[in-house]
């Protein structure tokens, strides 16, 4: 389901980095992710999502031929999926997509620093989930 939703976001979002791309998916727990979202956003609590691009500001030029382009890592609190699925009402599958989804657009270039940015990037992440079944 992970890469489904990954997939689907690579393709909505009209991605123009081929075929071959890596991204990693990494589940930890809320201490973790407390942790990193201090280290390296200077925000003193844990958090559902974390998205860290390789593909801003980075020269990957010099990539040996076939090896996939490393797009970035999704770092998911899992016990943030658990609560806020039943907070929402939903599956842990639908929060756990949801977030792979919104991980992915900022992945791409998305942001939501503005109402407008908000509603396209919920608006490309329901799409994403709605392909694939993941409703509410």
């Amino acid at each position: 389901m992970i890469r489904r939703v990954a997939e689907r976001a690579l393709n909505l979002a009209g991605a123009d980095l081929g075929d071959n791309v890596a991204v990693s998916v990494i589940c930890v727990d809320d201490e973790r992710i407390h942790e990193l979202n201090r280290e390296h956003r200077g925000i003193d609590r844990p958090t559902d999502v974390l998205s860290f691009s390789q593909l801003e500001g980075e020269e990957l030029a010099g990539l040996p031929e076939g090896e996939p382009l490393p797009v970035g890592d999704i770092v998911i609190s899992v016990e943030r999926v658990a609560a806020q699925a039943e907070d929402y009402g939903h599956s842990f599958e639908r929060e756990l997509g949801f977030l792979v989804g919104h991980g992915m657009l900022h992945l791409l270039g998305y942001d939501h620093q503005t109402p407008e940015e908000e509603a396209a990037m919920m608006a490309k992440t329901e799409e994403i989930l709605a392909e694939l079944g993941l409703t509410r």
